[in-house]
This record gives C-alpha cells, sequence and structure tokens, in this order.
C-alpha cells in the first residue's frame, strides 16, 4: 500500500427513534427485509446473538450531487429504532479522505437527506409500529474503513499515519496537539496484529478486511441504536420529573394530597414501561461466549456516550422512585387523617346523642 493511497469505504450512520416499539413480525412482509444476523471476528457459539435480530431493508442507491454514489439499507429495531447506513466507496489519499470527512462531518447534510428517506419508509410500515412519536431523535455516526494490507501491521499503521487517523476521527484537515491525539488514539482495540479499530464519540477509524470490518460496523451500529434510547429515556424521565414535582407543589394541604394517587399512578406506570424498555435494549445483543467482542462493545459504549446517558437514566429512575414512595406516602398520610377524623366524628355524634337520650 503507497503511503499516501489506500482503498476502502466510508459509511454513515443515521439512527431514529420513530416509536416504543416496532413489531418485527408485521414489518417483514411490509418491506421483504431479511433478518440481520451477528458476525462476529472468529467462530463464536451459538448464543452470541440478536435476542431479536432487526430487519434489513435495502433501498435505491444514493447519488449526491458532488458526484459521490452510497448504497444504502435500512435497519429496523424493535425497541423502536430505525437507521439509515449508506457506504461508499473510497480510492485516494489520506488529506482527501480528511477534506471530506471535515466537510461531511460538520454539516447535518446526512441528517436532511436520510430524514425524508426514513420517513417515506416509516408511513409505509405504520401498522408495524407501536406508539409512534411525533417528534424524532437522531443520531449520526461516521465510520471510516481502510482496508487492511498484510505488508502493513498495526503497529506500523499507527506509528505512519496516527495523525491522521486522530484527525479523521476528530474531523479536523489540520494535525492535532500530540495530547489530542494520544487521546484519541486511546480508545483502541485489536485481535489480530494487522488490524485496529479506533472508536471517537462521533466517528470511527477501522482498518481490517472487508469481512472482518462487518462486525465492527454491527457493533458500532447497535452502540448508537442504544445511545438513542437512553436519550429518549433521559428526556422522558426529565419530563415526567418536572411534572411530578409540579404537581406536588399544587397539592398542599390534607384534602390536596388525598388527590396524590392518581398522579403517583401516572408515575409508576412510566417507571414500569422506562424499566421495561431499558432492559430490552440492554439485552438485545448478547455477547456471552464471545470476550474480545464483548470489549469492543464496552469500548464503543463508553466513547459514544451509551455509558453516561445509561447512568443518567438509572438516576432519574432511582429519583422518579423516591418521588413515587413519598407521593404515596402523603397519600397514606392523608388517608389515615381522614379516616381518624371521620371516627373521631362518628365518636362525637354517638355522644351527642348519648348526653340527649339522658
Amino acid at each position: 500500500m503507497p503511503a499516501d493511497q489506500f482503498l476502502g469505504s466510508v459509511f454513515v450512520l443515521v439512527l431514529y427513534d420513530v416509536s416504543d416499539e416496532i413489531s418485527l413480525e408485521e414489518l417483514r412482509p411490509l418491506v421483504g427485509g431479511r433478518i440481520l444476523t451477528p458476525a462476529f471476528k472468529h467462530t463464536t457459539p451459538g448464543y452470541v446473538r440478536f435476542q431479536r435480530a432487526p430487519v434489513v431493508e435495502s433501498v435505491e442507491p444514493i447519488k449526491l450531487e458532488t458526484g459521490e454514489e452510497f448504497t444504502a439499507t435500512i435497519q429496523y429495531y424493535d425497541y423502536g429504532v430505525v437507521g439509515a447506513l449508506l457506504q461508499h466507496s473510497y480510492s485516494g489519499s489520506w488529506s482527501n479522505l480528511q477534506e471530506v470527512a471535515s466537510r461531511w462531518i460538520s454539516t447535518a447534510f446526512f441528517n436532511e437527506l436520510t430524514s425524508q428517506m426514513v420517513q417515506q419508509r416509516v408511513k409505509s410500515v405504520r401498522p408495524a409500529l407501536r406508539k409512534p412519536y411525533e417528534n424524532w431523535l437522531s443520531e449520526e455516526y461516521y465510520i471510516f474503513h481502510l482496508h487492511a494490507s498484510a505488508a502493513v501491521s498495526t503497529q506500523e499503521l499507527i506509528r505512519d499515519h496516527g495523525q491522521q487517523i486522530s484527525q479523521l476521527i476528530d474531523g479536523e484537515t489540520v494535525p492535532l496537539a500530540p495530547a489530542e491525539q494520544a487521546e484519541v488514539m486511546q480508545a483502541s482495540l485489536s485481535y489480530y496484529p494487522n488490524d485496529l479499530t479506533v472508536v471517537g464519540w462521533n466517528a470511527a477509524f477501522i482498518y481490517d478486511s472487508e469481512s472482518g470490518a462487518q462486525p465492527t460496523i454491527r457493533i458500532l451500529e447497535y452502540a448508537n441504536s442504544q445511545l438513542l434510547q437512553f436519550r429518549h429515556y433521559d428526556e422522558l424521565l426529565t419530563q415526567e420529573l418536572r411534572e411530578g414535582y409540579r404537581f406536588l407543589a399544587s397539592r398542599r394541604g390534607v384534602l390536596a394530597r388525598w388527590r396524590m394517587r392518581p398522579g403517583a399512578s401516572r408515575l409508576r406506570a412510566v417507571l414500569l414501561e422506562v424499566t421495561e424498555l431499558t432492559e430490552r435494549t440492554n439485552h438485545a445483543l448478547k455477547f456471552v461466549g464471545d470476550m474480545f467482542s464483548a470489549r469492543l462493545y464496552k469500548l464503543c459504549a463508553s466513547e459514544i456516550g451509551v455509558t453516561e446517558f445509561q447512568a443518567l437514566v438509572h438516576d432519574k429512575l432511582q429519583t422518579a422512585g423516591d418521588l413515587y414512595d413519598f407521593m404515596i406516602d402523603q397519600f397514606n398520610q392523608a388517608r389515615g387523617f381522614l379516616l381518624e377524623s371521620i371516627v373521631v366524628i362518628i365518636l362525637i355524634i354517638e355522644l351527642v346523642f348519648l348526653f340527649r337520650g339522658k
């Protein structure tokens, strides 16, 4: 491989959170898609699998006004995420690729492009959606794949082109400071002497064969779909907590606290729903028996932000649980007070009749 030339692909992944759930059984006849089976770098046990494998639909290639052409597929996940994966085959120099990466990463062009495509597909599969959303959250991610060569080891690639790799991941055309380059390259992982994956928060670099790169691309796609889901749960819980505090502020006094139960019941329903959805998202893909894929996923989740949002959702679930307990406690106190008041009133009435009888 010449020092300044290489072959590879650029992948643009744009994911949308469109509904609470997608019934994949109802979806498949509508799109004629295939089931996506997870691929791994080496032979793994049969229990390394998707709980509910997403459905993949091939769509027409996309050609940009600038001349670049992309093949395209759409992935449908059962937890309500729809993703568009665009692939552009690339042949050229590092500097040209850096310019392309900087131009694409710094704009919302692909989000706008894929949004129209996904909206059309979602309309056609609406019967398979459960609780569709009016407003969609989205995630955009870039993957730069360089075809591996037996003549160039991972160590040689990092030594000779570590600067260019870090620039690609950060979307920069100028060299980075040594500390920033080291920080970017630290988030890397290899399985063989001549493969490499470097993960950033909005882009990743893969040095591998075409077949070897596919598992990594799928894990990156899965991690980004998780990030999208946890962002949705974070916004939902933030809104519910805000409503819960507002509800408490408007319910002052014993009689007002008697009306706590409807608000507490609503909060409890949201808690159970989010807990169920997060469990399904967390366990959508099993890595038991493939420790390398598990480590790669852990790296992707950490760098992309899944771990951070997962912790935020966990903390807000605990806060919502504490708020629910407080509301129920207030309701029980109000109920106890009213019951005691009724007993006292009955006793007073009985005493009145008793003394009148005398």
